[in-house]
């Protein structure tokens, strides 16, 4: 399986998973960059994954169901009116035309239904996990986000997170500004840097170097502890306390 990257709106990625012709779309928010997709690939649509129920995940669904008849799965608890195949925590979902199967992980924080797919080596986390970053809270709680990001934090080093927003630079800034001495985060703004100057993707990355250099992942490092502490005006009573302040620092920005 090949999986390649969709461009949508200013900085959306659609992810297109591909083998033997047939193909399935993550989070298509829009229909006619996956239409384009399918007539320059001569590919054939055969499922569609939703992660959460935002408009830019979610708006190309209808039009593109209305041309072809595929499955749509999604949260159980979110996007009633596109998903076909509502799925809950640990549930698989099992695509043949692509010879995979996907295991369900629900990270309520962005949304409360907001979910992931994951098989070894792949992620597909939404706007759960960015390149460097993490969604708003705009639904659940700080602890619910903090808890989501933890179980994707327990998943093999190795895991490409393949998020869906081109966001690594912005995010980079900011962990600079938290960690200003990481030499990880350094590193990593080189390359991105680089990538983006020639409108190449950052994403995915390992989740090896997001927990190097995220700092919502970072929850348990001494630097990033220090600038909670600072913003709190108190040392952090939890690792969801920590990861709460540096995450009300972002929205504060």
């Amino acid at each position: 399986m090949k999986i390649e990257p969709i461009r949508a709106f200013e900085d959306n990625y659609i992810w297109a998973l591909r083998h033997d012709g047939q193909v399935a779309v993550v989070d298509p928010g829009e229909a006619a960059p996956v239409a384009r997709f399918l007539e320059a690939t001569g590919d054939r649509l055969c499922a569609i994954l939703v992660t959460h129920r935002h408009g830019d995940h979610i708006g190309g669904i209808a039009e593109l169901v209305a041309r072809m008849a595929v499955p749509v799965f999604g949260p159980a608890l979110e996007a009633a009116e596109v998903v076909t195949h509502p799925l809950r925590d640990g549930e698989t979902v099992r695509i043949p035309a692509l010879g995979e199967d996907f295991t369900v992980i629900e990270v309520p924080g962005h949304t409360l239904g907001h979910v992931a797919y994951y098989r070894p080596g792949v992620l597909f986390c939404g706007d759960t996990v960015f390149g460097a970053g993490c969604g708003r809270v705009f639904e659940g709680t700080m602890t619910q986000m903090h808890a989501s990001l933890a179980r994707i934090a327990a998943l093999p080093a190795a895991t490409l997170a393949y998020c869906a927003h081109e966001y690594t630079q912005s995010c980079l800034r900011f962990a600079r500004t938290v960690e200003p001495d990481n030499p990880h985060i350094a590193a990593r703004i080189g390359r991105v840097d680089k990538l983006c100057a020639s409108n190449q993707a950052s994403v995915p990355s390992t989740l090896a170097e997001e927990l190097a250099t995220n700092p919502f992942l970072r929850w348990q490092s001494p630097a990033v502890i220090a600038a909670a502490t600072t913003r709190l005006g108190h040392s952090p009573g939890s690792d969801a306390e920590t990861f709460a302040a540096i995450r009300r620092w972002r929205d504060s920005l």
